[in-house]
């Protein structure tokens, strides 16, 4: 399955999957894939960065839930359906304009900034709850595409970890995974 291309209904469709991740934990002090964090730090990094991010580009804020670590499904549902009616409403024309990373249009800034944070995540909170870590191949093929030629400049950002090295002949989501310095070979969190 190929994530569609459009920003409102990419985000629709990882988020969904990500929701199911979020549904299906039972274990949220389970060990996560980054090292330090908890299968709930995983909700909580994506719940607190992105509104902050979100408000220094437009000036929007977004409906905030219950804390990620109290409550990490109510915290991840309302965050993600307050990012979704963002999309969807007339809000997404708002220009977005960011000191670090220029002018765009929202829905472009989400989408290459959130939802692919979103979709990376998603194995992480799979791998640390032991559910389907499966990713879309095509979006982990494109990915890998768009940020191996920019390396430098992602690993000095301090948002990867150092590469993990994988065999040549892996998948692309294991390779994928190890380029962003997650070991996709290790079992368990």
């Amino acid at each position: 399955m190929t994530l569609p291309s459009e920003p409102a209904a990419r985000h629709r469709a990882v988020a969904a999957t990500f929701t199911a991740r979020v549904r299906g934990a039972s274990d949220w002090d389970a060990p996560a894939p980054v090292p330090g964090w908890q299968a709930r730090d995983v909700v909580a990094h994506l719940v607190e960065w992105f509104p902050a991010f979100l408000e220094a580009g437009t000036g929007l804020a977004l409906d905030r839930g219950r804390s990620p670590q109290v409550d990490p499904v109510a915290a991840w549902e309302v965050h993600a359906d307050a990012v979704q009616r963002l999309l969807d409403g007339a809000g997404a024309d708002t220009p977005f304009r960011h000191p670090m990373v220029g002018e765009m249009p929202l829905p472009e800034a989400v989408d290459r900034f959130y939802t692919t944070d979103v979709f990376l995540h998603t194995w992480d909170l799979a791998r640390a709850t032991g559910q389907d870590e499966r990713l879309d191949e095509q979006t982990c093929a494109d990915l890998l595409a768009g940020m191996t030629p920019i390396e430098d400049l992602l690993r000095s950002s301090g948002q990867y970890g150092p590469a993990v090295p994988v065999p040549d002949d892996a998948d692309v989501q294991t390779r994928l995974l190890g380029f962003i310095g997650r070991d996709p070979l290790r079992s368990g969190g």
